[in-house]
């Protein structure tokens, strides 16, 4: 017996975008995948944390994870439903414009292309542009 496919969650989707670490997780992913090491350190919040807000994330169906071997690393995917997906880029651009999230975008351009890294990122791979890049040396 085949399942249906699980019919998209939109009160999922809406409790996801409400949370402001949850915002600022998808401002610094947006157009880009970053390693969970960068949110740690720019967002200055522990592991376990930003791992829960980001699985909330996934659950919701707006980022999808890759493993590289010990490094995770997260990227926005367009929700399945076409009025999220909207929503959601919507909500991208407004929080770019934002002075706060702006800050956090400086943070993690000073952290991935600054000639001596963070130690806690030393080893860590840099963010991958997924669309448009954010500065000229990643």
């Amino acid at each position: 017996m085949e399942r249906s496919p699980k019919a998209f969650d939109l009160a999922l989707f809406f409790a996801a975008l409400s949370d402001p670490t949850r915002l600022r997780l998808l401002n610094l992913m947006n157009g880009r995948e970053v390693c969970v090491c960068y949110f740690v350190e720019i967002l200055g919040q522990g592991q376990p944390k930003i791992s829960r807000h980001l699985a909330y994330l996934r659950k919701a169906g707006i980022v999808m994870a890759r493993r590289e071997g010990k490094w995770m690393h997260y990227r926005i995917v367009a929700p399945s439903h076409d009025g999220a997906s909207k929503l959601l880029s919507e909500t991208l651009n407004v929080l770019r414009a934002q002075k706060a999230m702006q800050v956090d975008l400086a943070r993690l351009e000073k952290a991935c292309c600054a000639p001596r890294r963070a130690a806690a990122l030393e080893t860590a791979p840099l963010p991958v542009l997924v669309e448009a890049p954010h500065c000229e040396t990643c």
